[in-house]
């Protein structure tokens, strides 16, 4: 039997909501990894919206759980309904939502506060001892959460100036945690604590190489399921 794996979504477009591509791209590894998986987002507004043409604020409101509802085809559920009880793993895609939505790291850094159903979900899933994957800026809620874990967000340097955000990686040295350099095409375990972290769209790199790098994460994140 495949296990039992639930997404955890932030809205509907890289600026204001869950990256597209890597949401489907866990999504996809999932299918293929034989997962039975359900999808969840919270019931809240969002923070802003974003004109993804333009790259500018719109003048309108969205709700995170409606427009994540795009992504997973219609079924969805509140995150407030997700036990951890009846899942092997949770996995979160990132996007500016993660940051805007899930938390207040696009406002607030390291100072950010969580949302209180992303934070009851994490809390769950770690105290059951079960896998957390995390990709793109999401790591910076495990960092927020659990303080002392490991994390990767890609480079701690802008190397050849594919990684834009690597001051990221210093304010989560600053939350207590420890940041390990990866690439994008890779993961980091965090077996002591069954995080599971890739760097996704921190880093500016072919979307097929960000495709892999999220396999890997779910991979591993499957293995400790």
């Amino acid at each position: 039997m495949g296990k039992r794996v639930a997404v955890v979504l932030a809205g509907c477009g890289v600026f204001d909501g869950s990256e597209i591509h890597e949401a489907s791209a866990a999504l996809v590894h999932l299918s293929r990894g034989g997962a039975e998986v359900k999808i969840f987002a919270p019931n809240i507004e969002q923070r802003d919206v974003v004109n993804h043409l333009k790259g500018c604020p719109a003048e309108e409101k969205r709700n995170v759980l409606v427009e994540s509802a795009r992504l997973a085809r219609g079924n969805i559920q509140d995150l407030a309904e997700l036990k951890a009880s009846e899942f092997d793993a949770v996995i979160f895609p990132g996007g500016f939502g993660v940051a805007k939505n899930l938390c207040s790291w696009a406002v607030d850094g390291k100072n950010c506060t969580v949302n209180e159903h992303v934070n009851s979900t994490l809390q769950a899933f770690h105290s059951a001892k079960k896998p957390i994957g995390l990709c793109c800026i999401s790591p910076v809620l495990a960092a927020k959460v659990f303080p002392g874990c490991e994390v990767t967000v890609g480079q701690d340097k802008n190397v050849d100036g594919r990684f834009p955000d690597a001051e990221t990686a210093s304010a989560i040295a600053e939350l207590g945690c420890k940041h390990i350099c990866k690439n994008v095409n890779e993961s980091h375990v965090d077996k002591a604590n069954k995080i599971v972290t890739t760097c996704a769209f921190m880093c500016k790199a072919p979307l097929h190489e960000i495709f892999d790098g999220i396999g890997t994460m779910v991979q591993e994140v499957l293995k400790l399921a």
